[in-house]
């Protein structure tokens, strides 16, 4: 992928310091004395990510590169009903959280319902994390947030509402489903700063309390964490169609990964097979069924994170899926956060002329009177934008042999007096109907002793197939010696290169010789 630099950093973006909260003492607190102890005794403990404690099994704090041993004793039912008497009460989904933070505490039970085993996960407030798409959050459009797990979709998230509520002055409601967003308990973190926030009594009823947050509280924008199922899409059209803004996290890694997903491509329009006419088929260099948009997108940008300092921005959701969908992407925007603070974005350079014939819609081709495996086979070779067509109805070009093309056959005009162009191939060999290709496509034509080689790999054929005897041709450069070799193929011949370059050339021999 080649891009090119064409701005320093983003009109108008400050130059911010990131900055982190985690109130760690809080979840220090819940933790047992001993493995308190341990923890503040290490050097990296800005660093810690998770403490897990199971039962029978010795406690670990988990860093990014490495994994810690706390303590040698094991971790007993006394520890870890130490920690579940400190924390919210966990929920369906066998999460609790510590009030007025954003630490997670995540149960493992066994059949009977005990808890057997904690994560401790240190939930941290970014700030400064938006400035990268803070343009793109405040321009009133929704905005779709995809990137690997523990990439810091719900990060940025979190800093969006905030930025909305506080800075923008709009009524922001967030629908907090595992509490992720907000924090845990009654009063959310500050991290959210103004906004407001609904919690969510199951996973399941998710997209009910998207439509309840609409319905009977007029937020001007709504964000969500972690759209997963068709309900919870149907929910985010209805409301960007009633004029909220969204802005949301949903799986995925990529645009076209939703594009690909049946439950979720709703929310970037939708596809649908689509059967043409025979003139907008022709007009569009298509074959009669393709693929299409259903609808309009739900959300106007997609924003994919890659890591945590580079973002990928698809300004135009419409126009990027429709263009996937026609096998020509568009390359997106990529913004990168700079160690100072700015923001340097980078636009894909314009196509080189191959990048644009790569992206071509493919010419159709009926063969007529030709052999359709060699021409296949000779697109390919060529990696040429063509397909060949079962019907003369459905071309933008004819290729024929030149014989049958002066003879103008009543079905050759029909096809002239549609105006398909009819190309006449001087043989139905592989050199042939590949040069007429080169032609056609204005790819570099063979040079005279080019053409010459072939020739002779051509003389040699008829004398192998007469003869049941070899035939040795000249030494040739590698690109000559195939085409050699698939014209030898394309008669059932045997062929093979022997010497050393440059007297390096082809044997042609009978098959099964």
């Amino acid at each position: 992928m080649r891009y090119s630099h064409f701005v320093a950093s983003i009109a108008g973006a400050r130059e911010t310091r990131i900055e982190i909260t985690d109130n760690l003492e809080e979840l220090l607190a819940v933790l047992p004395p001993r493995l308190q102890e341990r923890l503040m005794r290490l050097e990296n403990l800005g660093a810690l990510i998770e403490v897990v404690c199971d039962l029978g099994r010795l406690p670990e704090a988990r860093f990014p590169e490495a994994v810690t041993v706390l303590d040698r004793n094991p971790i007993t039912r006394d520890d870890l009903d130490h920690v579940a008497a400190r924390v919210g009460s966990f929920t369906r989904d066998n999460r609790a959280g510590i009030e007025r933070t954003l630490h997670r505490i995540s149960a493992v039970r066994n059949r009977l319902g005990h808890i057997i085993g904690l994560t401790c996960r240190v939930g941290r407030a970014v700030y400064g994390t938006v400035d990268v798409v803070r343009d793109v959050i405040e321009s009133g459009r929704s905005v779709l947030l995809v990137g690997r797990p523990g990439v810091g979709k719900t990060t940025l998230l979190r800093e969006a509402a905030r930025v909305l509520a506080d800075d923008l002055k709009r009524r922001v409601m967030i629908v907090d489903t595992s509490n992720e967003i907000a924090g845990d308990g009654d009063i959310p973190h500050p991290g959210i700063g103004r906004a407001r926030r609904m919690q969510v009594p199951a996973p399941e009823l998710q997209h009910a309390v998207m439509i309840e947050a609409v319905e009977n509280h007029m937020p001007e924008v709504v964000v969500i964490d972690e759209i997963g199922t068709e309900a919870e899409a149907h929910a985010a059209r209805t409301i960007a169609e009633r004029g909220v803004q969204l802005i949301a996290t949903a799986h995925g890694n990529t645009l076209e990964n939703l594009v690909a997903n049946p439950t979720l491509s709703d929310l970037v329009g939708g596809v649908q097979a689509v059967t043409l006419g025979d003139e907008e088929a022709r007009r569009r260099r298509t074959q009669k069924t393709v693929l299409e948009r259903k609808a309009p997108p739900t959300f106007d940008v997609v924003v994919e994170i890659r890591d945590r300092e580079r973002f990928a921005v698809h300004h135009d959701v419409a126009a990027v899926v429709d263009s996937l969908l026609r096998r020509r992407p568009l390359e997106p925007e990529v913004r990168v956060r700079r160690a100072d603070g700015g923001v340097d974005v980078e636009t894909p350079a314009p196509p080189t002329h191959s990048q644009q014939t790569e992206r071509a819609a493919p010419v159709r081709i009926f063969p007529y009177a030709l052999n359709r495996d060699r021409l296949e086979r000779a697109i390919r070779m060529l990696e040429v934008p063509a397909v060949v067509v079962d019907e003369p109805g459905e071309a933008d070009v004819v290729l024929t042999l030149g014989a049958v093309a002066r003879k103008h056959s009543r079905k050759l005009s029909d096809m002239l007096r549609k105006h398909v162009p009819v190309h006449g191939v001087p043989s139905n060999s592989p050199a042939r109907i590949e040069e007429k290709l080169r032609e056609i496509f204005s790819l570099n034509r063979l040079r005279p002793d080019q053409e010459a080689a072939l020739r002779e790999a051509e003389e040699a054929v008829v004398e192998v197939i007469a003869n049941r005897r070899p035939a040795e041709l000249a030494p040739q450069e590698p690109y000559v010696r195939r085409l050699q070799h698939q014209l030898a193929q394309a008669y059932g011949l045997d062929s093979q290169s022997v010497g050393r370059e440059p007297f390096r050339h082809l044997v042609i021999r009978p098959a099964r010789y």
